[in-house]
């Protein structure tokens, strides 16, 4: 059989790569927990119609034919409107569908954690794969959701990174907007068509500013001097509420009045004077920060790890009111993903983070010889019986040789049964006697960590 190649996008970790995912993702879900977040799981697979009802996103969809086949032939006659069947490319789009057919039995606002695999048809490049996890915070109201949710959400998210920053991951900048400042200056600046210019500002780092006014002109009918205003509108950024001070100086300067900017403009202040105070330094105002997505409404969020910029957002959300609605009952909600998987690439290929040993086994016991096995199969066990994970050496070779295999395994004690046991750090060379019924390791050494690596 030839030796098979790694598809590209569908990332696999070795054990130490494994170990720092895991932290990363039990810190996330604590931090949820302790804001009062719910976890739960959707289905893998959604109706292509509810995958691409928002959005232009028809080519990151994978398609389920097979699947899609299997369910036909459990319908007789098969319904003229049926719907082609896809994997999830994100986590909102099956959350709201899930809000809406279990309105009746949530409580409401209704705080949710999701973690999940989630698949997207796209070109593999760093940071990008077709197969990632992503951690997904919300908050969903029933008809209203107050605007201070806004204002909770990216300092929770604050919250998951401080928690990873004693193991090496770089702190991080969370850049935020509210879509009704950049809206309702496009309408004070008489630009009827407005979400041509938030696609088009939305692009602003990828294609230049140059490239911008060009779109704002073709897709939002923009003249030159509205081009040049929404332009100097995106550049402007700050860490307090003085940058808003700065938008309104702008809008009076090109003649801009709008009721919607006013409240925009009194919602990124909050923002911004609560992030200032709770998390200085994390939070800043960047008015280029728009989202393309058409169901945002109101703040938006994108997020990168300081010194690593290029790699692009890491977590990233907003306000949506209309996302979720039944016809009759609308859910607005606020939401943020972080993108585990574009996260934990950077942290191993940088080595920013690693872990102290790649096994959970602290201990190896040897074995004297296969007629004795049972003899350390029972110290095994007793070890644990008190949580202390361990492993019995797979041969009874010369004592050395089981010592190199627990060092090649990163495994810290050798356990050495007999008419008295003694256990050997195989590190400092140090070995004594042990009573499997006492005998713990060392707090540092019980379980493997996760550590800053040397980038």
């Amino acid at each position: 059989m030839a030796r098979p190649r790694p598809l590209s996008g569908f990332p696999e970790w070795l054990p130490t790569g494994r170990l720092v995912e895991q932290h990363v993702l039990d810190a996330l879900r604590r931090t949820f927990e302790l804001h009062g977040f719910a976890g739960i799981e959707t289905r893998a697979v959604e109706p292509l119609d509810q995958l691409l009802r928002k959005g232009e996103t028809s080519k990151e969809v994978y398609l389920l034919r097979r699947l899609q086949e299997a369910e036909d032939l459990d319908r007789d006659p098969v319904p003229a409107d049926r719907g082609t069947l896809g994997l999830h490319f994100d986590l909102t789009v099956p959350f709201a569908r899930y809000v809406l057919e279990n309105a009746g039995r949530l409580t409401f606002p209704f705080r949710r954690y999701q973690i999940q695999k989630v698949w997207r048809g796209e070109r593999p490049q760093d940071g990008r794969f077709r197969e990632f996890t992503q951690a997904d915070i919300d908050v969903v109201g029933a008809d209203t959701l107050p605007y201070h949710v806004e204002v909770e959400l990216p300092l929770v998210i604050a919250d998951a990174f401080a928690a990873l920053r004693d193991i090496g991951v770089p702190p991080v900048r969370i850049a935020v907007n509210n879509r009704r400042v950049v809206e309702g200056f496009a309408r004070g600046l008489g630009l009827a068509e407005v979400e041509p210019v938030l696609r088009a500002v939305d692009k602003l780092d990828k294609i230049g500013p140059d490239a911008v006014a060009a779109l704002l002109g073709t897709a939002a009918g923009a003249s030159a001097t509205q081009a040049a205003a929404v332009l100097e509108l995106a550049g402007l950024h700050g860490e307090d509420e003085s940058v808003t001070d700065a938008v309104a100086a702008l809008a009076a300067r090109h003649g801009v009045s709008d009721e919607l900017l006013d409240q925009g403009l009194a919602e990124l202040a909050a923002l911004v004077g609560a992030a200032a105070r709770r998390a200085p330094g994390t939070v800043v105002a960047d008015l280029k920060i728009a989202r393309g997505l058409d169901y945002y409404t109101g703040s938006v969020y994108e997020t990168v790890l300081v010194g690593h910029e290029p790699l692009g957002s890491i977590c990233s959300g907003g306000r949506y009111d209309t996302l979720a609605s039944d016809g009759t009952r609308t859910y607005p909600g606020v939401g943020l993903s972080v993108g585990v998987t574009r996260l934990v690439s950077r942290l191993l290929s940088a080595d920013l983070v690693t872990a102290t040993r790649s096994v959970p086994s602290a201990v190896l016991v040897a074995v004297t010889s296969e007629d004795h096995r049972d003899a350390s199969d029972r110290v095994a066990l007793a070890l644990r019986a008190r949580g202390i994970p361990v492993e019995v050496a797979p041969t009874a070779a010369k004592f050395g040789k089981q010592i190199a295999h627990a060092d090649r395994r990163g495994i810290p004690y050798v356990w050495f049964p007999g008419e008295t046991d003694e256990v050997k750090d195989i590190r400092s060379g140090e070995q004594r006697p042990a009573d499997p019924d006492t005998w713990t390791p060392p707090t540092a050494d019980w379980w493997p960590r996760v550590v800053p690596g040397t980038p």
